[in-house]
């Protein structure tokens, strides 16, 4: 059974991801690591660790320590944050992802995925459909970190065959862990502003559409594509994904299907420029076709789910 690393534990993908490998794959089998103190669901069920991925000597040590040969890199600033602190998103996006990168040249693991992002799309990609290759001019700090980081996947794999493989995630909504500090947080944060029937203020025009997903077809995603043979991957810097797509005013008006009539306003901030440079919906024929990626969440079973999680 291999030994799998999952570098930033305790965010919005991590704990639900490492829950979901330790089910499949042993509790012991799944070690989580995170900056931050460790979150209390991870460590009553599992070892942790606390780790900085920018500490590369405590990173080469762990690996060999607990033998590790897979590892799953979720460690970074994402959008929103990373534009307030450029530098630092920079330096923790890209050194952290170059420090597992040589780890896998120096042949001390077997496989790794990284996560991208729709970050990487701009103003001038298209805006419906985005395919999988297409003008990629991203203008925030995220998303130009995400596609570099995209081009040293596919050159360390070119150029030394390690087996790095990509997803672009699209926003993830879930309901087990705190928003990371992206764009896309306002289809988290109006569930609880609904339920407990507040005034929720969005930070993005009401028309603004955005592709999104459910984190259990996420980590699905994240799981099925480090299963499969790797003849199947055949793009090496980040695959598309898609979900649904939906904007703040759809997603109200269907909660309030459920729940009756929500409280919203709309007062856009430095935010609705990121969203503005994204595209509305994803075209995702090389995930469905190579490795055999389907959604099965839409914006219904989504709310739905996210009730029931959050009441």
């Amino acid at each position: 059974m291999s030994k799998i690393l999952v570098i930033g534990s305790s965010g919005q993908i991590g704990i639900d991801l490492v829950l979901e490998l330790r089910r499949r794959k042993g509790v012991n089998n799944v070690i989580a690591t995170d900056i931050k103190e460790p979150c209390p669901t991870l460590i009553s069920d599992g070892p942790f660790y606390q780790l900085d991925v920018l500490d590369k000597e405590k990173l080469e040590w762990l690996i060999q320590e607990e033998n590790i040969t897979e590892v799953y890199l979720l460690a970074a600033l994402l959008s929103a944050i990373a534009e307030q602190k450029p530098q630092a998103a920079w330096k923790l996006n890209m050194d952290g992802l170059l420090n597992i990168l040589e780890l896998g040249k120096q042949k001390k693991l077997k496989k790794i995925f990284w996560p991208s992002s729709i970050a990487v799309f701009g103003s001038n990609s298209p805006k419906l459909n985005t395919p999988q290759h297409t003008i990629m001019e991203p203008s925030t700090i995220y998303g130009i970190s995400k596609l570099a980081g995209e081009r040293w996947c596919e050159y360390y794999f070119n150029k030394f065959g390690v087996d790095v493989r990509s997803i672009r995630y699209p926003g993830l909504i879930s309901y087990k862990s705190k928003p990371g500090g992206g764009t896309t947080d306002y289809a988290i944060e109006i569930f609880e502003k609904a339920i407990n029937k507040e005034l929720f203020n969005c930070y993005l025009e009401k028309n603004t559409f955005l592709p999104m997903m459910y984190m259990d077809d996420a980590i699905r995603a994240t799981i099925e594509i480090m299963e499969a043979p790797p003849e199947k991957i055949k793009i090496r810097s980040s695959y598309n994904i898609a979900g649904t797509s939906f904007s703040p005013e759809e997603i109200a008006t269907e909660i309030e299907k459920e729940l009756g009539r929500i409280n919203i306003a709309y007062n856009p901030d430095f935010r609705q420029n990121i969203a503005d440079s994204w595209p509305d919906s994803i075209e995702d024929k090389y995930a469905r076709n190579d490795w055999g990626w389907s959604v099965f969440y839409d914006l219904p079973k989504i709310i739905k789910e996210m009730i029931k999680g959050m009441s």
